[in-house]
């Protein structure tokens, strides 16, 4: 996309009614008659722009990474809110800027201790790759993050939309950045059907910004499109009345917020049950690290069955081969955890004098409740600890 801004509008739209087994299915409801093709103009898009970031200077949230230039906290604050939300990003962030306020003192830091910090955000690839990125800025670029978009790139766990959101806030390098938030914007004020979920529609949108956005203030117009997204065209009820945009906004015309963006692709939701053997022994509990590929790697927890449906307890231990025998003291509730593509329902048994085959036995050991306290866990195990009042 060069000079003027071409591409597709909104021919069809479609909205999604529920059927007798409330599942979602797609059908063309409306013809919009609208030109297919429209030019943006440059002059439409620095309209656009400057509405965005005036918008933006008066309707800004005042948040700590708002206030800095500097890299190492503008790329903390992105990972840290990558399938987050500023609310409860926010102390994390706080945290780590207090705990390690520089790439060095992260790069330093052992993993355990960043796990730990971590501890309850979820997705801790995040906390890996960023722990791995700092130590390659450090060794590699003396402790200076690149001042440029595709360099960015090439650094452990930052993607474009990473990239471009440094680049832009720190260097000032006119670079879109596109997430859920851009899309949202973009589809509903341009009428854009194209299927988000479709990698070849990322591009489409990247062209789109960058035609759209403000060469001299890259950044506020990235923070103005994204904050407008999360506090104004919100993905359920937007505030369309007094949006800047309700005359030009195709849906606002025509109802379609609710169907806008278009995103057609869904991942299906995998549902584990956990079985969780808790040993006391002498006021301490037996634990082990997570090193398998999955969920929670380099996380503490117990020993652990999982099933695939709901069994019976009491006879869940006789049929692990690699269990002993075992005391059992009580059984917890069911604990409930929702991740984005799991569903984990979880029970933990107290148990007494448990043993296990040979080969498990280096895997565990016991920790005191001080020691526990500055393990890295998962929020379920966590919530277990505190209800059982051997965490506060």
């Amino acid at each position: 996309m060069t000079g003027n801004c071409r591409f597709v509008s909104l021919n069809t739209f479609m909205v999604f009614q529920k059927n007798k087994n409330d599942e979602f299915q797609h059908s063309v409801v409306k013809q919009l008659n609208q030109k297919s093709e429209f030019d943006l103009t440059v002059a439409e898009s620095r309209k656009f722009s400057q509405k965005i970031i005036s918008w933006y200077g008066e309707n800004k949230r005042n948040l700590p990474w708002r206030n800095t230039k500097d890299p190492y906290k503008i790329w903390l604050s992105e990972i840290i809110l990558q399938q987050t939300r500023v609310r409860q990003g926010l102390p994390y962030y706080l945290k780590f800027v207090k705990q390690l306020p520089t790439v060095f003192s992260l790069a330093k830091a052992k993993e355990q201790e960043v796990l730990s910090l971590w501890q309850g955000l979820g997705y801790y690839t995040r906390a890996r790759n960023l722990h791995q990125c700092a130590k390659d800025v450090v060794e590699k670029f003396q402790g200076v993050f690149p001042n440029n978009f595709n360099d960015l790139q090439r650094l452990r766990g930052i993607g474009s939309y990473t990239a471009a959101a440094i680049a832009s806030i720190s260097f000032r390098e006119p670079v879109a950045v596109v997430d859920g938030n851009v899309f949202r914007v973009l589809s509903r004020i341009f009428g854009i059907d194209k299927d988000i979920s479709q990698s070849k529609t990322k591009d489409f949108f990247f062209a789109l910004a960058n035609e759209l956005m403000s060469k001299e203030q890259p950044d506020e117009f990235n923070q103005g499109v994204m904050e407008f997204g999360a506090t104004h065209c919100l993905p359920k009820n937007p505030l369309c009345r007094e949006c800047i945009f309700s005359k030009q906004c195709i849906a606002n015309k025509h109802d379609l917020q609710t169907v806008l963006p278009v995103k057609s692709k869904k991942q299906k939701i995998r549902k584990r049950y956990f079985y969780y053997f808790v040993s006391h022994k002498s006021k301490k509990i037996w634990m082990k690290k997570r090193t398998e590929k999955d969920i929670w790697r380099g996380l503490f927890d117990f020993y652990l069955i999982e099933t695939t449906k709901p069994v019976n307890i009491d006879k869940l231990g006789e049929k692990d081969e690699n269990l002993g025998k075992y005391k059992l003291i009580a059984v917890s509730k069911t604990y409930k955890h929702i991740l984005s593509h799991q569903h984990l329902k979880a029970r933990f048994i107290s148990v007494k004098t448990v043993k296990l085959k040979r080969k498990f036995n280096n895997d565990f050991k016991y920790y005191t409740p001080t020691e526990i306290k500055k393990l890295p866990k998962p929020v379920l195990v966590l919530q277990y600890l505190r209800d059982e009042g051997i965490l506060d």
